[in-house]
Formats: structure tokens, C-alpha cells, sequence
């Protein structure tokens, strides 16, 4: 192997010509033949590249060979460096490597202590209590002629069936009720709303715009299932009370007790409805697919059973936990069959 003057080995005249690149030591001491010291060149003392070699890459970023590749001619495709000097196939964020967001999150996505999520929860939660609470107060003051109303509708002998109080507070606690049902059904889109708010960080754009066109598809399900409770479940429901009665008692409605009934099923049922809005946002999300639901139907009639049983309570004649329980079921089907029929 031949020396120049400067003590740095040929390598020209054995093994492959790498031309172009300079030796990273020189002897100092000894000859060619004999043992010495070798010295690394600084970088100042090495001559700089010319414009049209390829970059090297830095250190902490340098794709090492393996046996491998060498065997089979030089480095594989998935290590070879890039234009920009990044090996190919390795990623361009640092942060995908070290277990940081990467490149699969939203760019508006960031780490936050538990604390602060907790902290966002509660405030989010607080705005729907607020929020519910307001329409309650505003709708108040039109309530009593608005539960005469309700009343003559629903109870099937008219007005000639006239409420009963037996508490002294009974006429104002169901006032009360009567203004929180229409808070109830402001507060399930604000609460969809405020849910978006705080998971927005972590949501890429199209899934953004699944919960914003679901905000207003909330409260159009909230109305529906107020109204398919009020002009359908509870007319039918109160007939069947009151023939189940008359033939041994003469019937005497209480009005706090029947308004407990009256209430909650259709707030009950303002909740039912959301059921397609659930599936489809967890669908569109990718948190479930059709697929999966189909496959576990039976699972979801048997929870929608249970759930609706909850009724027994106030409805010991299982009629209105058994009305609940097939809309549960109907929509959850309706829901899928749609689904299926839109290839989705």
C-alpha cells in the first residue's frame, strides 16, 4: 500500500476507488512497515467537498450498513439516503421515532397533564349545567298554561279528568319539572357541542366536521324523540292506565305523580334518540364499524332491555319499559339497515 507525503494511504492502488473521500487518521510516527501512532485529522486540516458530491449526513441521523447489504452490493433501498438527506423510509419527524405525536396526529394535538383535562371536563360539564339551568328559568313563567295543555292532550277523558294536588308545593315542583324538560333538550346539542370543544386537539379535520353537523343534528333528534313521546307513547300509554283502572276504582290523577311519568318518558326518550347520532359519529370516527354492531346486536337488544326496565319503578304494568325498549331496538336496527343500504 503506497504513502503519499502527507502520510496518508493510497487506497487507489488496491480494493475500489472511492474517489473523493479522504482518510479520517495519518500516521505519525514509524514507516510503512512498521508500528506507529496514527492521529485523527481534524476537520479544518481536511479538504472540503466539492458542490456536486452527495451530502453527508450527520451523525445521530447516519443509516450504518449491514453485513447484509453489503453482500448484496450496497445499502438497501429502505437506508439509502434521500436529496434531503433523511434515509429513505425512516421518518421525517423526530418525534415519531422518540414515541411523540409523529406524523399520524392532528397538528393541533399536544401532551397535557391529567389535571388540566380534568380541569377542561369539569368547566365543559359546567357549561351544560349552565346552559340547561338558563332555559329553565326562561321557560318557567309559561308553564302552567303549557301543563294544562299537556294535560288535556294526553290524558284520554280531556278535561274532564281534572288534576289532583295533594302537597302544597306540588303545582310549583312541577313547574319546575316541566321548565328542566326543556332544558334537558337545549343541553343534549350543547353538550355534544362542548364534548367536540374538548377533544377537539386531538380530531383531524373531517372528523371536525362529523361533530359540528352533529350539534344541530342533536337537537333535531332531542325535539323528535319529545314529540314521538308526547303524541304517541303517552296517549296510548295513559288509555291503557286508565281502562286497567276503571272497571274497580274511580281514577283520580295526581298531578305531581303524573307528570313524574309524563316527564320522564319523554325526556327518556329525547335521550333514546340520540342513538343513531352515536352510531354513526363512532362509526365516522373509526371507533366501531357496522360490522362489529351487527355482530353483537343480540348484546345491545339484551342492554337495551335492561336500560328500559328501569321503568318498573314507576310503571309496575311493564307497558311503558316495553315501549321503550322496541324504540331502542328499532332505532338501533334503522340505524344499521340504513347503514348497509348506504354501503357504509
Amino acid at each position: 500500500m503506497a504513502e503519499d507525503s502527507d502520510g496518508r494511504h493510497d487506497a487507489a492502488s488496491e480494493g475500489p476507488p472511492w474517489d473523493g473521500l479522504q482518510s479520517a487518521v495519518r500516521r505519525v510516527g514509524g514507516g510503512e512497515s512498521e508500528g506507529g501512532e496514527f492521529t485523527r485529522v481534524d476537520d479544518d486540516e481536511q479538504p472540503s467537498a466539492e458542490a456536486s458530491e452527495p451530502e453527508l449526513l450527520p451523525e445521530d441521523r447516519h443509516q450504518t450498513a449491514t453485513p447484509r447489504d453489503h453482500e448484496a452490493g450496497g445499502p438497501t433501498a429502505a437506508t439509502q439516503p434521500t436529496p434531503g438527506g433523511v434515509a429513505a423510509g425512516a421518518s421525517s419527524d423526530p418525534d415519531a421515532a422518540s414515541g411523540g405525536i409523529g406524523m399520524d396526529a392532528p397538528e393541533s394535538d399536544e401532551e397535557a397533564p391529567l389535571g388540566e383535562h380534568i380541569e377542561e371536563m369539569v368547566t365543559r360539564l359546567g357549561i351544560v349545567v349552565a346552559i340547561a339551568a338558563l332555559v329553565s328559568i326562561v321557560v318557567f313563567p309559561v308553564t302552567k298554561p303549557l301543563i294544562t295543555w299537556m294535560w288535556n292532550y294526553v290524558l284520554p277523558g280531556g278535561e274532564a279528568i281534572d288534576p289532583r294536588v295533594y302537597q302544597p308545593l306540588e303545582l310549583i315542583i312541577t313547574q319546575v319539572k316541566v321548565a328542566s324538560l326543556a332544558g334537558l333538550v337545549v343541553a343534549l346539542p350543547a353538550f355534544v357541542y362542548e364534548s367536540y370543544v374538548f377533544m377537539r386537539p386531538g380530531l383531524y379535520r373531517n372528523e371536525r366536521r362529523y361533530y359540528l353537523a352533529s350539534v344541530p343534528t342533536s337537537l333535531v333528534l332531542s325535539v323528535v324523540g319529545v314529540l314521538f313521546a308526547f303524541f304517541i307513547v303517552l296517549p296510548y300509554t295513559m288509555g291503557y292506565f286508565q281502562s286497567y283502572t276503571e272497571p274497580t276504582a274511580d281514577v283520580a290523577f295526581a298531578l305531581g305523580t303524573t307528570f313524574n311519568l309524563l316527564l320522564l318518558v319523554m325526556g327518556y326518550l329525547a335521550v333514546v334518540f340520540q342513538i343513531p347520532l352515536f352510531i354513526m359519529l363512532a362509526i365516522m370516527l373509526g371507533v366501531t364499524t357496522r360490522e362489529w354492531l351487527e355482530s353483537r346486536r343480540l348484546l345491545f337488544w339484551g342492554a337495551f332491555a335492561g336500560i328500559a326496565f328501569t321503568f318498573s319503578a314507576i310503571d309496575p304494568t311493564g307497558i311503558v319499559p316495553v315501549i321503550v325498549a322496541i324504540t331502542m331496538v328499532v332505532l338501533f336496527e334503522g340505524t344499521l339497515a340504513l347503514l348497509r343500504w348506504t354501503g357504509n
